[in-house]
């Protein structure tokens, strides 16, 4: 059963907590005792209703101020699909974790409260998302109850969120009005908008196609391990342990080692003990390589037909994450998949102002939630392809060596 990730984003109190909770509880994925510590939660509530959004907002300082501070995750399925939600802090100061949900997700649904409209949290999730390239997005007109389902409300935004879409470049867009609290247009159509043809946000999320997105043409493979039993029925036996990063491989193809430039030919490939013909984008596979050649963790196996980029020196935005102030020259581990190499902030190009994507100039350091455009240098050579090309192999974390905190989502240019 194929797997769809997705974020919700959206300004404070637009009901990204109540749409989750929604779809979990209209898609009978509750169980019993979930829903009833939600009754126990909620029992004094004047409605007497029960508050969904209770289901994704688990830190006691959430329930406390009725915000969500780190990012959620939630795992449901449908008979047609399996889903893993992030849901997203909407301040302006948790935007960090807003980008670390954001980083694997195939698709994010924006929420826009229908009374307020495209505000500056909006357009700055927005941005976030075309950084981050997530090729699906839905924006969730939510709070529909609260202007009378009015049609030309919706339609206002949908024009005025289309011109942010068309800078932003986003291919799929779709635009879905919805109230979580009563559930129109979530899980089913609903009655009182007879005015919207299109799906509910269930039945897109389940219909939209991501196969697509794995890269298939650009062949990518890191060693995680290096497997040698050294046993007398294995003692030749060499594989090399990894996941699939993009494209397709197969026994026989003409492949790369880098960053050492050898080339070899792939002898055999197993996939949970079993020899295949070929391995795609995902899979945990091992390979065994004709030639013996010393290859360690974080060594990439690639086709000769379609190499990545290998340097020591390489252009990336940083999305700063940390309290401690960035500055030039300053040294960090880089995390790039399983590769681990020492690196050191070069220069300093420019700020990236999230609200307008304008570059400004410069100061001394860069601060918690900024994005700056830098120069990193490596003590060995990185394999690597740009984020914008390949985001699977264009993506790694900076790390403080003292504290071993991550500081930085980089996406490489």
């Amino acid at each position: 059963m194929e797997l769809l990730r997705f974020i919700t984003a959206g300004s404070v109190d637009d009901g990204k907590s109540t749409l989750i909770g929604r779809l979990l509880f209209d898609s009978k994925n509750i169980l019993a005792d979930q829903m009833e510590a939600l009754e126990r939660s909620t029992k004094n509530r004047a409605d007497g209703s029960v508050d969904l959004a209770l289901l994704t907002d688990g830190l006691r300082a959430e329930r406390e101020q009725g915000i969500t501070i780190d990012v959620a995750y939630r795992y449901f399925t449908t008979p047609k699909r399996k889903f893993i939600i992030a849901d997203a802090p909407g301040h302006v100061q948790y935007t960090r974790n807003m980008i670390t949900g954001a980083s694997n997700a195939n698709l994010i649904i924006i929420l826009i409260d229908a009374r307020q409209g495209v505000v500056e949290q909006t357009r700055r999730h927005s941005i976030i998302a075309s950084l981050l390239k997530i090729p699906h997005v839905v924006v969730a007109v939510n709070k529909m109850d609260l202007v009378n389902y009015s049609q030309d409300v919706f339609h206002d935004i949908v024009i005025e969120y289309s011109e942010i879409a068309k800078q932003l470049g986003f291919g799929d867009v779709a635009y879905i009005p919805i109230s979580a609290l009563n559930g129109d247009n979530v899980v089913d159509r609903s009655p009182v908008m007879d005015w919207y043809d299109g799906r509910s946000l269930l039945q897109h999320l389940e219909d939209i196609e991501v196969g697509s997105d794995a890269g298939l043409n650009h062949p990518r493979f890191q060693v995680q391990f290096v497997i040698r039993p050294q046993t007398e029925d294995l003692h030749d036996y060499r594989g090399y342990a990894g996941k699939v990063i993009s494209g397709v491989y197969k026994k026989g193809d003409k492949v790369r080692v880098l960053p050492q430039e050898i080339d070899t030919t792939i002898s055999s490939i197993e996939v949970s003990g079993k020899e295949v013909d070929e391995a795609f984008a995902g899979q945990a596979v091992v390979f065994q390589l004709a030639d013996d050649i010393d290859i360690s963790r974080g060594d990439s196996i690639v086709k000769t037909d379609s190499l990545p980029k290998v340097s020591k020196e390489f252009d990336v935005l940083l999305c700063w994450l940390d309290d401690k102030s960035l500055i030039s020259g300053n040294k960090y581990l880089l995390q790039h998949n399983s590769r681990l190499v020492r690196v050191m902030i070069k220069q300093l190009n420019y700020k990236l102002d999230v609200n307008t994507l304008q570059h400004r100039e410069m100061n001394d350091e860069v601060r918690l939630n900024e994005i700056v455009a830098a120069t990193i240098r490596s003590i060995s050579p990185l394999v690597y392809d740009s984020f914008s090309g390949l985001s699977a192999n264009g993506n790694a974390i900076l790390i403080d060596e003292t504290s071993n905190n991550t500081v930085a989502a980089v996406m490489i240019q």
